[in-house]
């Protein structure tokens, strides 16, 4: 049954985030305590966590986090300029997948894990816009771990910027026109010295079913 997924202690209780040209959602708790230090360290420990080196002005340079691609055969995507073919599902991946799914009353194909290490590993200023993505994409971004703080600027409304702080067990909705009109980024920080996994969903597309409309 549906409520089965849920424990005692998480939350469906989510947070709506007012900003212009999005639709963002947090839900603070969607996993409990327990939960999410059983998943933290699951996913630390079994999954195939990568150093991906990247192409920055011709040179190969590594990102400061470790990645991992999981989801549904068909859908490989590329990100970085690097293709990227799944690895199966794991039973914890699914788990999360399915609690997920369940709250943004979306399905998703595929995951994108980032392992950082500590406040010195970060992502840079970035949007999902992907062409395989699809047009207005929903991401869930669920994250297991230390909290680091998400910041959001918007491409064109000047000042127009959200700092969210991502907890143990907290979940991330983005949706709508946001990945068209905000970019994100997780900066480093020299507070944070424990690891946060931070997995988000989607759905992939085949890039030629978009390119047909």
């Amino acid at each position: 049954m549906a409520e089965d997924l849920f424990s005692d202690h998480s939350s469906l209780q989510a947070q709506w985030i007012q900003a212009p040209q999005s639709d963002l959602r947090l839900f603070p708790q969607l996993f409990s305590r327990e939960e999410s230090d059983t998943f933290f360290s699951q996913l630390r420990d079994g999954i195939n966590w990568q150093a991906e080196k990247i192409l920055m002005y011709g040179k190969p340079v590594t990102v400061p986090r470790l990645t991992a691609w999981y989801g549904e055969p068909e859908a490989g995507y590329c990100y970085s300029n690097v293709m990227h073919t799944p690895l199966a599902w794991t039973r914890e991946l699914l788990a999360i997948k399915a609690r997920v799914e369940q709250v943004s009353a979306k399905a998703y194909n595929s995951v994108l894990l980032n392992l950082y290490r500590d406040g010195q590993d970060s992502v840079a200023w970035h949007s999902d816009d992907e062409a395989e993505l699809g047009r207005n994409p929903t991401i869930a971004s669920v994250s297991f771990g230390a909290e680091r703080t998400f910041q959001m600027k918007h491409r064109r409304i000047p000042g127009a910027r959200l700092s969210i702080p991502l907890g143990h067990g907290s979940c991330l909705i983005m949706q709508g026109e946001t990945q068209h009109h905000w970019l994100h980024q997780i900066p480093k920080s020299k507070k944070v010295r424990s690891a946060r996994i931070n997995l988000t969903f989607r759905q992939i597309y085949p890039v030629d079913r978009q390119a047909s409309g």
